[in-house]
């Protein structure tokens, strides 16, 4: 496989590689990413492959907003919303109930899924552009630190990914905050940019999440 190298301009081309199942890297606000049809089974077993990951991990999904994660989920809480509203686009991963429509090959066949919004205009244009949810999973080989830019991208995936953009964008380097909204009340399964006192807020709560 030979990578395309793309410019953050040549977001039409990477458009049609994402509808033709073919894989993208980009840089977001906290990571680089891997995008992919979030849909196709196709597309999204070329990711695990490109990452050597193993397909009992599963990966979350990029949306460009609630009206695109109520396509995806089911029993979706007042605090999907309250939290989205605050923190969309931004770092912040929501585990939900995920509808037939997701793959269980994203979910490692569980029955919930994570979404995110990403603060990222290449990856915002995609998402858009194609109107498709897109696999938001870490771009780096499996077990490998996350790269956080152009170079390490690039040491890790050329030859294994479709394209990848040409930019050396910021990468904060801290992951998203992981909360899951399943349950009863929400429960936090990872600390990141977003603080347990930012969704108290958000959430208008004062007990410890």
């Amino acid at each position: 496989m030979k990578t395309e190298i793309l410019l953050p301009s040549e977001t039409e081309r990477a458009v049609n590689i994402i509808l033709n199942d073919g894989t993208v890297a980009l840089p977001t606000e906290t990571v680089w990413g891997i995008c992919a049809n979030g849909l196709s089974e196709e597309a999204i077993k070329a990711v695990y492959e490109a990452k050597g990951r193993p397909e009992t991990k599963p990966m979350s999904l990029f949306v460009s907003d609630m009206g695109m994660a109520e396509k995806l989920c089911a029993d979706i809480p007042e605090e999907a919303y309250k939290l989205a509203e605050a923190y969309w686009p931004g770092p912040l991963t929501m585990v939900l109930k995920k509808k037939a429509v997701v793959p269980d090959l994203l979910t490692a066949g569980g029955a919930t899924v994570g979404l995110r919004c990403p603060k990222s205009h290449i990856a915002l244009a995609l998402l858009r552009m194609t109107g498709l949810p897109l696999t938001g999973t870490s771009a780096n080989l499996s077990g490998e630190p996350n790269a956080m830019g152009y170079s390490e991208v690039m040491k890790y995936f050329n030859g294994r990914l479709d394209a990848v953009f040409c930019t050396e964008a910021d990468c904060a380097g801290e992951p998203s905050t992981v909360i899951d909204l399943t349950g009863k009340k929400p429960v936090i399964l990872r600390k990141g940019a977003i603080t347990e006192d930012d969704v108290a807020a958000a959430l208008r709560e004062k007990k410890e999440l």
